[in-house]
């Protein structure tokens, strides 16, 4: 199972490319990964690699919340498989991220590249920089999530 952890900073081309971090890249290799999911994140404003068997199994996940007939829900699955770029980095490494998803995540030049568990985040590097929550809300929220599961 892939685990990326880890923070590393790029710079995109005019182009629009960037080198996926050697780190992250091995760890595909090593998982016989060839091929990552692009998607704009739901809830921040940051750019989703999903490796492949990944990206299968969140969708799984996905449908078997939802009910086929329910409007709702087909309008739920439609933008969720409908808004993604299947990206294979190239021969060093490089990954292209279209221009439309550059903008959508705000990023002009330089990016972030933030290991999440079982995918990876791509976010524009100034919005990365600062704390995603304030040192005491953070604390707050991890002491109530941990005191809420040793409870259960």
């Amino acid at each position: 199972m892939i685990e990326f952890i880890g923070n590393m900073e790029a710079k995109t081309d005019m182009k629009g490319r960037v080198f996926l971090p050697a780190q992250f890249r091995k760890q595909l290799q090593v998982a016989s990964e060839e091929t990552l999911i692009m998607q704009k994140d739901a809830y921040a404003c940051c750019l989703v690699l999903y490796p492949h068997s990944v990206w299968n199994s969140t969708q799984q996940e996905l449908r078997t919340h939802l009910r086929r007939w329910n409007p709702k829900h087909e309008m739920v699955w439609r933008q969720f498989v409908s808004d993604v770029e299947v990206v294979v980095p190239d021969s060093n490494g490089r990954i292209l991220i279209p221009k439309r998803y550059l903008n959508l995540a705000g990023i002009c030049d330089e990016v972030r590249f933030i290991g999440v568990g079982d995918k990876i985040e791509i976010w524009a590097k100034e919005k990365a920089e600062a704390p995603f929550m304030p040192p005491a809300d953070f604390a707050a929220a991890l002491e109530e999530i941990m005191s809420n599961d040793v409870a259960q």
